[in-house]
């Protein structure tokens, strides 16, 4: 995997680190095993905390910190770990898509970061964390068109495809995804990124008979 940190990002946020993961997975429209999982946790969660907790949690707070050293208005564009635990607390549960994207979501949930999770074989390596360029084209899924420019993206050689806000349909995982590339965002330093790479190994193996799993970092 070519993936760097550009460095006009890592200058405006020192402490970004990514935790990364390469696997082969089985797609499932829907896992119950999985979902009662998913269940329990935001039961917890929604039994305490609230939604004026979320900006106190650790990592969320580093986040929204970094959009604002990058000159975007967090509460704008909101993380998509934080627009996660907004629906859960508010009551709303979480949307089921499928087997990779909901592990995808409750890490996120779990651990509080941004996390995006691609169809490998889409990309056109190498790829560049960076920061979006004015008039940048990219298409949020659910979104339409999404003004990226001074937001951390994600970009491959054709564009644009990720972020700690929202990702792209073109890289989206779809029935015949079966190598995925499966990021976590971390702008707070790596304190908690190996639990959380320990458990994304865990959940891929257990719920989506992940395989070849190959796991690193990019600072």
């Amino acid at each position: 995997m070519e993936i760097t940190i550009h460095s006009d990002l890592k200058e405006k946020c020192p402490n970004l680190v990514m935790g990364c993961i390469l696997a082969d997975i089985s797609y499932e429209s829907h896992n119950e095993e999985l979902w009662e999982n998913i269940d329990t946790f935001c039961n917890a969660i929604e039994s305490s905390y609230q939604v004026k907790d979320i900006a106190r949690f650790y990592n969320v707070e580093a986040s929204r910190k970094a959009y604002r050293a990058c000159g975007k208005d967090p509460t704008r564009y909101r993380l998509s770990s934080e627009s996660l635990l907004r629906r859960v607390l508010k009551g709303k549960g979480l949307y089921k898509v499928n087997n990779i994207v909901d592990i995808n979501n409750l890490l996120s949930l779990k651990y509080h970061y941004s996390i995006g999770t691609y169809d490998l074989k889409t990309l056109k390596q190498p790829v560049v964390f960076k920061i979006g360029a004015q008039g940048e084209p990219y298409e949020g899924i659910g979104r339409g068109e999404l003004n990226v420019e001074n937001l951390p993206i994600l970009a491959d050689q054709v564009s644009g495809f990720g972020s700690s806000t929202s990702d792209t349909e073109r890289t989206m995982i779809r029935e015949n995804t079966k190598r995925i590339f499966m990021n976590i965002i971390s702008f707070g330093g790596d304190s908690d990124l190996e639990t959380a790479l320990e458990e994304a190994t865990n959940l891929l193996t257990d719920y989506a008979n992940g395989k070849n799993i190959e796991t690193f970092y990019v600072r």
